[in-house]
């Protein structure tokens, strides 16, 4: 063949290879676009990757088995604490109040959301103890324990941690217990956490950048 037949497909060749080129270069400034990074005021809220959870199995305050499957379909606020616990849990129970309140009241953005207390401390709180703790907040909420193995394993999941104190009583103890709010996004990963101090606007407001930029 005559170098003049080799030159339309020369031509051809450069022509393929200069398209892969664009469409590589292309592929790599999307994935470093800056649109496809978290909101800058995420940073430090928003985990690097979602973690999925492994399957647990707890008790609520209706005596019904939580589990993963409870976590799937909706979005979660989740807190560890105790019902005698006497400033903390109290104080953010209040703020996951009015997180909830604050999204009902936009269009019911709360539809797809739940809030969710764990306590640590499952010798004083029964399922009773827990459902009459809840009413003082929101009848809506969901309380739920286990014993000591179970309540281990789920807040490892979370990187969350709780010790009890020094006994004076059966009755009179302290939990000294991780006080972030971490959020799980509908397919019970765990996505987020808050740390103090909590204000329930700023909660707002960053659930929902992350709901966006995760369902994104």
């Amino acid at each position: 063949m005559t170098s003049a037949g080799k030159s339309p497909q020369r031509a051809f060749f450069l022509l393929g290879l200069w398209i892969l080129v664009v469409i590589f270069a292309f592929a790599f400034w999307y994935t470093r676009s800056p649109s496809a990074l978290p909101p800058q005021e995420l940073i430090g809220v928003l985990r690097p990757e979602p973690k999925v959870l492994v399957p647990f199995e707890l008790t609520d305050q209706n005596e019904v088995p939580f589990t993963k499957e409870r976590l799937q379909g909706k979005w979660s606020f989740l807190f560890f604490g105790y019902t005698h616990c006497p400033d903390v849990c109290p104080a953010t129970l209040s703020v996951l109040t009015k997180v909830d309140s604050r999204l009902e009241e936009m269009n019911g953005q709360g539809s797809d959301m739940q809030i969710i207390f764990i306590s640590v401390d499952p010798e004083r709180d029964t399922p009773k103890h827990l459902s009459d703790y809840m009413a003082y907040f929101n009848k809506n909420f969901t309380a739920a324990t286990g014993d000591k193995t179970e309540i281990d394993s789920f807040t490892r999941q979370y990187g969350s941690g709780y010790q009890k104190g020094a006994q004076t009583t059966d009755e009179n103890y302290l939990v000294n217990h991780t006080s972030a709010i971490f959020l799980t996004d509908p397919q019970a990963r765990l996505v987020a956490a808050f740390s103090q101090p909590h204000n329930p606007e700023t909660i707002v407001e960053q659930f929902l950048k992350i709901r966006e930029y995760i369902e994104y």
